[in-house]
C-alpha cells in the first residue's frame, strides 16, 4: 500500500469514527423532548411539513420521504419557495419540522414564525441550543456538541449525519406508536423488489393467468408429461377427490427413468405430501422457503382447496429473484 493510499484510508476511517462517536452521543442525549416531538406528530391529523436549506434541505427531503412511506403524510417545502407563495401549503393543524444546524437560517425561521402565527405546532432539529430556531419551536431537539468530521470544521458532515439519524429516530418511533405494519408499508411500495416481496401469495396469484396443471393418481406417464408440458411450470399436482396428495416435477421424471417407466402411473413416481404455501404468506417468505428446501415450485392451498401454483421461474421473470 502506497503512502497516499494509507493516508486516504486513515482519513476515511477517522471520518467514520468521528461520526459514529457523534451518533453515540446523540443516542445518550435523547430525553423528554424527543417524546414530546413524537406526541405532537401523533396527535396531528394533518401533514408533517419538513423545511431546511442547504445540506439540511437535502436531509429534510429524505426525512419527509421516510415519514410519508411509514404512515405519516409528509412532504418537504423549500423555505425560499415558501416565501414566494408556498407558505400556502401550511394549513391549520400542520406540524412543521425545521432543520438548521446553526438555528439561525432566516428562511427556515421565517417558515416557523408563519406557522406559529396560525397556531401550528413546530419542532426543531438544531445544534444551536440558544438559537432563534430552538427558542421559537414548541419542541427543540438539540444535537450534541460534537465536531464536524471535516478537518476544517466547514463542510457539514457529522452534523448532517446526526440530523438524519434524529429524523429516522422520530420516524420509526412514530411508525411503531401508530402500529404501522408490513402490509401498510407494502401498500405504499407497490413497485420494485421491496414492494413485490411484501405482497401476499393470494394477491400475486390474482394477477396470474392459466390453469393449475393437475392429474389423477392413475394417470399414465404420457398424461403426466403432457400435463407438465402444457402447464409450463415444470411440475404437476396429483389430486384424489379434489385433494392434493402429491407432486411430480421434472426431477421426479428423471429419477424415475428406467426400462419400465412407461408402465408407471402418477402415483408411482409422485412425491407424497408435498410442501405447500398458504395464501397469506408473503412472497419473500415463499422465496425463502424455496431456497431452504431447494425446490422450484409449490402449490398454494386454502384449507384443502388448491388455489394456485407458485413457480420460481415465474418469480425470476418478475425480476424479484
Amino acid at each position: 500500500m502506497t503512502s497516499n493510499e494509507n493516508n486516504s484510508l486513515n482519513i476515511g476511517r477517522n471520518v467514520i469514527r468521528q461520526e459514529a462517536e457523534g451518533l453515540r452521543a446523540l443516542e445518550l442525549s435523547l430525553g423528554a423532548n424527543f417524546t414530546d416531538a413524537v406526541d405532537l406528530i401523533l396527535k396531528s391529523d394533518q401533514h408533517l411539513i419538513v423545511v431546511g436549506i442547504g445540506k439540511s434541505g437535502h436531509i429534510g427531503r429524505k426525512i419527509a420521504a421516510s415519514f410519508a412511506s411509514t404512515g405519516t403524510p409528509a412532504f418537504f417545502v423549500h423555505p425560499s419557495e415558501a416565501a414566494h407563495g408556498d407558505l400556502g401549503m401550511i394549513t391549520t393543524g400542520t406540524i412543521i419540522l425545521g432543520l438548521s444546524n446553526s438555528g439561525e437560517s432566516a428562511e427556515v425561521n421565517g417558515v416557523i414564525e408563519y406557522a406559529k402565527s396560525l397556531g401550528n405546532h413546530t419542532i426543531a432539529i438544531t445544534s444551536g441550543a440558544q438559537s432563534t430556531l430552538a427558542k421559537s419551536a414548541d419542541v427543540a431537539l438539540v444535537l450534541p456538541n460534537v465536531s464536524e468530521a471535516c478537518p476544517k470544521e466547514l463542510a457539514p458532515t457529522t452534523s448532517t449525519t446526526l440530523t438524519l439519524a434524529m429524523g429516522d429516530a422520530l420516524c420509526v418511533a412514530v411508525m411503531e406508536m401508530r402500529g404501522f405494519t408490513a402490509e401498510d408499508f407494502g401498500r405504499r411500495h407497490p413497485a420494485g423488489k421491496l414492494g413485490f416481496g411484501l405482497k401476499r401469495v393470494a394477491e400475486y396469484l390474482a394477477s396470474q393467468s392459466g390453469e393449475v396443471p393437475l392429474v389423477q393418481p392413475d394417470s399414465t406417464l404420457a398424461d403426466v408429461i403432457l400435463a407438465i408440458t402444457g402447464g409450463g411450470k415444470g411440475c404437476v399436482g396429483v389430486v384424489k377427490e379434489g385433494r392434493l396428495i402429491g407432486i411430480i416435477t421434472d426431477g421426479d421424471l428423471r429419477r424415475a427413468m428406467g426400462n419400465d417407466i412407461m408402465s408407471k402411473t402418477a402415483s408411482d413416481i409422485m412425491t407424497q405430501s408435498p410442501f405447500t404455501l398458504s395464501p397469506d404468506m408473503r412472497i419473500k417468505d415463499a422465496v425463502t422457503a424455496f431456497t431452504q428446501r431447494k425446490i422450484g415450485n409449490a402449490f398454494v392451498l386454502d384449507g384443502q382447496d388448491i388455489i394456485g401454483l407458485i413457480d420460481l421461474k415465474m418469480l425470476l421473470a418478475t425480476g424479484y429473484v
